[in-house]
């Protein structure tokens, strides 16, 4: 079932066009990740779906509704490209503050329960104004898991944390994406974006320029790829039809002491290859097939999307 979607979704700023007839669906349960360069339109889509700002034209239904019903903000959690918090008020007090601006019940040991998975219970008495970006960022991530969303919203949840924090807010994702929540990330950190993601778009220019899976998107991005088998030692010669089957498989054959490279174009030849040699008695030490990196891809995406 689609948590929400978008149908032509548009935003302009005087003649400037930042968001140019998006049409996307996201479905619970997904942890989807929103990719494009500074001024791609990530920020000004996720402001438009969360009710910051109005769309200039197209529709936006969340949880099956039209989002004039506004009902439905109660059901979301949101983390915005920026935090702005009260240097006189503690963690806490900032968590208590928002629950009361978001219409829900937060108790004491719910609020330490939120400051803990982020890493902030120690510090639920500390003022926001003795907060380093990292922890603000934190305590941001805290205000957006009020009230037990169904959907967070999360603009760049590990920017500016150090690498230790990074690694706790991607397994605390992971949790809540093991618990059913859906969470819809913008990240510049593609290896992030890589390991926790299950499905992906990327923006250019207010478009979607590739949505899917990371394998889709591999293989969309790849029509060749370059495979590298270790072997034990066979003459070639004593195996011509094995090599004439190996050659026939792909392109740009390269034999070595003990290993060889080709290009194919189909999956299914990397095992019609293992097969072969199997059948031939020949041991396989390893076999390794080259996909493109999500950060290949995003290059590609944004040199030749037009």
């Amino acid at each position: 079932m689609a948590v929400f979607q978008t149908m032509e979704l548009s935003k302009r700023f005087g003649d400037r066009t930042v968001v140019d007839q998006v049409s996307l669906s996201v479905q619970g349960g997904e942890i989807f990740g929103f990719l494009g360069r500074n001024g791609a339109g990530k920020s000004t889509f996720i402001n438009m779906l969360t009710g910051i700002i109005r769309p200039t034209s197209g529709q936006i239904e969340m949880f099956g509704q039209d989002v004039r019903d506004e009902q439905w903000k109660r059901r979301i959690g949101v983390l915005p490209d920026y935090s702005t918090f009260y240097d006189s008020l503690s963690a806490a007090d900032h968590l208590r503050y928002f629950a009361r601006v978001k219409g829900v019940a937060l108790t004491n040991e719910e609020c330490m329960r939120i400051l803990g998975a982020v890493e902030l219970a120690e510090h639920a008495s500390r003022k926001a104004k003795t907060f380093s970006f990292g922890m603000k960022k934190k305590l941001g991530i805290a205000q957006a898991m009020i009230g037990d969303p169904e959907i967070l919203f999360l603009d760049e949840p590990t920017s500016g944390v150090d690498v230790e924090s990074a690694l706790h807010i991607q397994e605390l994702l992971r949790r809540l994406h093991e618990k059913g929540k859906t969470i819809f990330m913008t990240s510049h950190n593609l290896h992030e974006v890589e390991k926790i993601c299950t499905r992906i778009a990327i923006m250019k220019s207010g478009k979607i320029a590739s949505l899917g899976s990371l394998d889709e998107l591999q293989a969309a991005q790849q029509t060749w790829r370059q495979v590298q088998v270790r072997h034990s030692a066979f003459a070639t010669d004593e195996h011509p039809a094995l090599h004439a089957f190996i050659a026939s498989l792909g392109r740009n054959l390269s034999w070595g002491d003990g290993r060889f490279s080709l290009q194919v174009d189909e999956e299914q030849k990397v095992a019609a290859l293992v097969r072969a040699l199997v059948q031939e008695r020949v041991d396989i030490y390893g076999v390794n097939v080259e996909v493109p990196s999500l950060e290949k891809i995003f290059m590609q995406d944004d040199d030749t999307y037009v």
